[in-house]
């Protein structure tokens, strides 16, 4: 009988394999017209459909930020990447979601009880977008989407103070609670805009993680890293993005 093939190092020694880097997560804002759009947070319809194409090509699969994190808690989810749409935009139900069902995707969808029906207010340039109002959010989330928080009123945390840092972060999941009757597990940092103060806020007020955008030492679970995806971003670019994430990102102990 012939000897065995040995086994590879890693194999032998399972500490030995080099862990995962920190997740992919796509950010997305708005899903409509983008012909005027000062701040790039719009796509066509017609983009999105193509760049879902792409990851399913790739045999890669959006799913909630929720979904991602607990995939790889139990080591799997080498095939899922985590898409995020921010602000909480009317034309998520009408230009995001059918594409995401058709798709066979899910989303976190980060939103802002404090501006239930309103609009962007807080961009001083571009057209008005309309928000989310409190039955537009109950609909997402009964298609199974993840909803979060993206704060009160979209304020950058790391100049607010005390009181309105607290408000931010805390009232606003009570009022996702009341709203849905489910806990928002996730955190989205408007702007981006991110310090351990922040940090800490988040962590107390019981969110299990939070999003920002390019957090450095920060990075961890309340302070993922996201990877902005726009009109512009076509199959290649998303290609090119995702390689550089997986070079740049080190693991990080939690995520």
């Amino acid at each position: 009988m012939a000897a065995p093939v040995e086994s590879p190092l890693a194999d032998r020694h399972p500490a030995a394999r080099r862990p995962s880097p920190v997740p992919w997560v796509a950010m997305y804002h708005s899903v409509g017209d983008c012909s005027d759009d000062p701040y790039r947070v719009t796509v066509t319809p017609d983009r999105l459909e193509h760049q879902l194409t792409w990851l399913r090509r790739r045999g890669l699969r959006g799913v909630s930020v929720a979904e991602l994190l607990d995939a790889r808690a139990r080591g799997e989810g080498g095939d899922l990447v985590g898409l995020t749409f921010d602000d909480g935009y009317t034309d998520f139900l009408t230009g995001a979601l059918p594409l995401l069902r058709r798709f066979r995707c899910n989303a976190t969808l980060f939103v802002l009880p404090g501006r239930l029906g309103g609009d962007n207010a807080w961009d001083p340039l571009g057209p008005r977008k309309p928000l989310l109002d409190a039955k537009g959010i109950r609909r997402a989330a009964g298609e199974g989407v993840e909803i979060g928080s993206h704060g009160l009123t979209h304020v950058d945390l790391t100049r607010a103070d005390d009181t309105v840092l607290l408000s931010e972060v805390t009232e606003s999941r009570a009022r996702l609670a009341a709203l849905t009757g489910a806990e928002a597990d996730g955190f989205c940092y408007p702007y981006g805009t991110v310090d351990a103060r922040a940090v800490a806020a988040v962590r107390k007020a019981g969110y299990r993680y939070a999003c920002a955008i390019d957090p450095g030492p920060l990075t961890g679970p309340h302070a993922l890293p996201r990877a902005h995806v726009g009109q512009h971003d076509t199959a290649w670019r998303l290609h090119l993005k995702l390689r550089l994430h997986r070079w740049r990102r080190r693991p990080v102990e939690g995520v």
